[in-house]
């Protein structure tokens, strides 16, 4: 459409509105209820502007072809003057004191040249609401635009605000109105970020000192990847805000990547090295850099040179760059000479790299998030987004308030259960029995698409003959579900148009984690969902930061950057060209491997970068016996982790914030992560550390900056040819595979062909088999881990924050009618034993989890889960069953409740 705006002749899309065609000339008109994040309202009156001889309001008219708009039309001006002056005759004077570029309401007087308002109405003493640690309201202030309540249910999806009282009383509430901090809230930020009189506000940004550098980089938090701009002021973060032009997020965050950032200026902060003189028993004590680089220089390779390169183990990091995460592999490879290298992916999504590949072809989902904007269904299976993902939790809540259907497949009535057409809650450990009961049905009920499965697809025939025992009652029965249920999944699912499916941990955390990855995957294939122009594909939700990017790179036993076998002999020439070092032909061993080896006393020294594995992972007490039988231990960390105090030297590391890099979110996004603040003390990227640890073993690494690592990678991996810093910097996020300089990475994947051997997508008929542990007698329940919103993993970042507040401590999640039977209480203390440790939590009464099942977390040390959980293993990968632990139940002392306890994060914080 063409239309004029004060004469300039401008051009704008079908559907367009005046206050768009208003911005596209380039001219000005304040708004006050706008924001283009949300339905508009034209309740403001502001943004009024002259068409035809009439005051309309720009933000909700439709812009018309020949339209002729006048921004300073006098009647209109005069209107929106008239409508401003009414606003802020409610609203006290320092209202109109806040700096203008914190304030939309200050800028929109200075527009108008007003200063004061000509009306004397009584003004609103309605007080304020700080009680939640990051959104403090003041009532106010408020100006009742509601532009918070539209954010927090049209983008955030929680409904937690709306507008209460009359008139000039009319304020935001959350909640039933009652303090903020217990409200539904989950401190999206979002509210503050639209509100245009700052009557929401975060601390940092209502300090009137002025912000030092802005910086856009990449959260370090969950695998979404959303970019964030890092607000500096005097060395530290003042504060984050979401970018508004974010690939993923699209000007979204979430409670940890917006707020929990404190951890930065924690008081115990690792900044000099420290080292162990006289064996574990003596203390650790700070060194300098020459004595511990040094140490464990000399000791490296005294076991390398006496045991052999295998008798070294090394744990990359899913928290490092991929930068970082390539120099480790390299340095265990070319200066140490084993294959001894793993990452956490093998304890969480180690069978989607597997299934996904064998399915498709590449180790990583098939498509962009960017796809799920034109779905009709979503599956949910395994994941919880709303609370480990928020981000994309709160684009799928959008999605389905706009009409897409929901099928959730949980053993936990998680929230967008809530939302959804179909809950299948299933019993733990059953999936691969329900996606091949879902299968049985797409098959049965002509939803296939035969077409796709001709020209597209192998091993139908095996999967139809597997599927022939795998009536969807006999699935369900397995499933602990009705029939009626599977079959209304299956339909619902078989009748989309363009199906996604997204997935997380409660798929690949069991000791069948690669069959149930397959299976699902079939889903996609069974309906052609996947490889075509419109599809939307399989994602996968990957937990930590860069856990896609540590095995992109390479920090894997068996696979060299870009997934490269260790066994081609042409592809570790390659490599030994480029390196001047032989890479080892054998694969090395995997994670837990190395714990049993260390226990067995074939492993002696044990390498650990950024990972807290004495916490974090499975077994956790074998962990610390594998430790304790190492002659060396050798830590990167933050802070002194609980691996850190079985350390014998550990180097201080720098967080997110403090690197320079890139990360790999969870749709294969390669994304530029920026240093926003210097180190503290002596302490030194991951990156930096390898370098110097190298040269102290008389060996160069070579690519001295985080630049050149990820350029050498381009040379030796043609999934990453075409990806360099300068390149991202030019032109932002590339997905990989992206094979050259001069094209663009492939967010959607297979339009051609899959990449599998013979070019077709591979169905995999895959039998449902029982669990690694199962519950009996004698451990009668089932223990369910996962994330909760406020904490990340470990919560070594986020217990050093004002989150602790918003959730001081862990809780077991058990159903009432279990409690009645063990004379339970909420807040009660109980006994969880499984066949390994007890682990005492407060309980927390929730009908979200079935009887006999419970739920928790492993992010505070003083109550280590992980000791709890099972030692079984998916058969295909190694990845631990978290999902599944066989637990009984003792109430302690019953009455005895928790209500409140002395937090070690309550004294680091601050």
């Amino acid at each position: 459409m063409r239309l004029s705006v004060d004469t300039i002749r401008v051009e704008v899309a079908s559907g367009a509105t005046v206050l768009d065609a208003v911005r596209a000339a380039g001219a000005v008109v304040p708004t006050l209820c706008y924001d283009e994040r949300l339905t508009p309202q034209g309740s403001c009156r502001v943004c009024l502007v002259g068409i035809r001889g009439r005051a309309m309001p720009a933000c909700t008219t439709p812009a018309a072809d020949g339209m002729e708009i006048r921004t300073g039309d006098e009647t209109a001006r005069r209107s929106a003057q008239l409508a401003l002056e009414l606003l802020v005759s409610q609203l006290p004077a320092r209202a109109l004191d806040i700096p203008a570029e914190r304030s939309e309401l200050v800028r929109a007087c200075q527009h108008f040249g007003l200063t004061r308002s000509r009306f004397d109405g009584a003004t609103r003493d309605a007080g304020a609401d700080h009680s939640h640690p990051y959104v403090k309201l003041d009532r106010d202030l408020c100006i009742a635009c509601s532009r918070c309540v539209g954010m927090c249910a049209e983008v955030q999806g929680t409904f937690a605000l709306s507008l209460a009282g009359r008139g000039f009383e009319t304020v935001v509430v959350a909640g039933t109105g009652g303090p903020w901090v217990t409200s539904p809230c989950v401190a999206c930020g979002g509210c503050v970020d639209t509100c245009p009189s700052g009557a929401l506000s975060e601390p940092g940004l209502a300090d009137p000192r002025p912000i030092g550098r802005t910086t856009t980089t990449t959260c370090g938090y969950c695998g979404v990847g959303c970019s964030l701009r890092v607000h500096e002021r005097d060395g530290s973060v003042a504060a984050i805000t979401p970018a508004h032009d974010g690939p993923v997020n699209r000007g979204h965050a979430c409670v940890k990547g917006r707020f929990a950032h404190a951890f930065t200026r924690s008081r115990d902060r690792l900044t000099t090295p420290l080292v162990r003189d006289g064996g574990r028993d003596s203390p650790l004590r700070p060194a300098s850099w020459q004595e511990a680089l040094t140490f464990a220089a000399t000791r490296l390779a005294a076991i390398r040179d006496r045991h052999g390169p295998d008798a070294i183990g090394m744990i990359s990091s899913a928290r490092a760059t991929n930068e970082e995460n390539y120099l480790a592999q390299k340095f265990a490879r070319a200066v140490l000479g084993t294959n001894n290298i793993d990452n956490c992916s093998r304890l969480c999504h180690a069978p989607s790299a597997v299934g996904l590949a064998a399915s498709f072809g590449h180790a990583g989902g098939t498509n962009s998030v960017d796809d799920l904007d034109h779905t009709d269904c979503i599956l949910i299976a395994g994941a919880n987004p709303t609370e480990a993902h928020p981000v994309i939790g709160a684009r799928i809540k959008q999605l389905v308030l706009r009409g897409a259907r929901l099928i959730v497949i949980d053993p936990r009535r998680i929230d967008l259960a809530e939302m959804a057409d179909v809950h299948v809650q299933a019993r733990p450990g059953s999936n691969v029995a329900v996606f091949n009961g879902i299968a049985r049905v797409l098959l049965d009920e002509g939803y296939a698409d035969q077409d796709f499965l001709r020209s597209r697809a192998s091993g139908l025939a095996e999967l139809t003959a597997l599927l022939a025992d795998h009536p969807p009652d006999r699935a369900a029965r397995l499933a602990g579900v009705a029939p009626e249920t599977l079959v209304a999944a299956a339909r619902l699912y078989g009748a989309a148009r363009r199906p996604a499916i997204v997935y997380g941990l409660g798929i690949t955390e069991h000791a069948h984690g690669t069959d149930g990855v397959r299976t699902l995957a079939n889903l996609a294939i069974l309906k052609g969902a996947v490889g075509t122009p419109d599809c939307c594909g399989v994602l996968s939700m990957r937990g930590q930061n860069n856990v896609q990017g540590a095995s992109d790179m390479g920090a894997l036993p068996d696979m060299l950057p870009g997934y490269q076998r260790v066994t081609d002999a042409g592809v570790r020439a390659r490599f030994n060209r480029a390196w001047r070092a032989e890479v080892p032909a054998r694969p090395g061993l995997r994670i837990l491997d190395m714990f049993a080896s260390a226990i067995a006393g074939r492993v002696r020294a044990m390498y650990v970068i950024g990972e807290d594995i004495a916490q974090t992972d499975p077994d956790s007490g074998n962990v610390r016996r594998a430790l304790a039988a190492c002659d060396l231990v050798v830590n990167h960390d933050v802070f002194l982790s609980t691996t850190a105090e079985h350390a014998d030297v550990v180097f201080p590391a720098v967080p997110f914030l403090e690197k320079d890099g890139t990360f790999v979110n969870f749709d294969r996004r390669v994304q530029r992560v920026r240093p926003a603040l210097d180190p503290p003390g002596q302490a030194r990227s991951d990156f930096d550390i390898l370098h110097l640890l190298a040269r102290a073993m008389g060996a160069d690494l070579g690519c001295p900056t985080p630049a050149d690592a990820m350029a050498e990678c381009a040379t030796l991996t043609p999934t990453f040819a075409g990806i360099s810093h300068a390149r991202l910097d030019r032109d932002g996020p590339l997905h990989w595979p992206c094979r050259s300089p001069d094209q663009p990475g492939e967010g959607r994947l297979y339009l051609d062909s899959f990449a599998t051997p013979d070019g077709r997508a591979a169905l995999a008929a895959r039998p449902y088999l029982p669990p690694g542990e199962q519950a009996d007698t004698t451990f009668p329940y089932v223990l369910i881990t996962g994330r909760r919103l406020v904490h990340y993993n470990s919560g070594s970042m986020s217990r050093r924050t004002p989150n602790h507040q918003l959730r001081p401590h862990e809780v077991l999640d058990l159903h009432p009618d279990d409690a009645a039977r063990l004379g339970l209480a909420d807040g009660d203390l109980v006994e969880v034993t499984s066949r390994r440790a007890t682990v005492t939590y407060p309980v927390h009464l929730t009908d979200t989890v079935t009887p006999g099942q419970l739920f928790t977390t492993f992010s505070f040390p003083d109550t280590p889960t992980n000791a709890l959980t099972s030692d079984a293993t998916d058969t295909d990968t190694g990845c631990p069953e978290y999902k599944i632990t066989a637990v009984s139940l003792s109430p302690v002392r019953a009455g005895r409740r928790v209500e409140s306890r002395r937090r070690t994060a309550d004294r680091l914080w601050r």
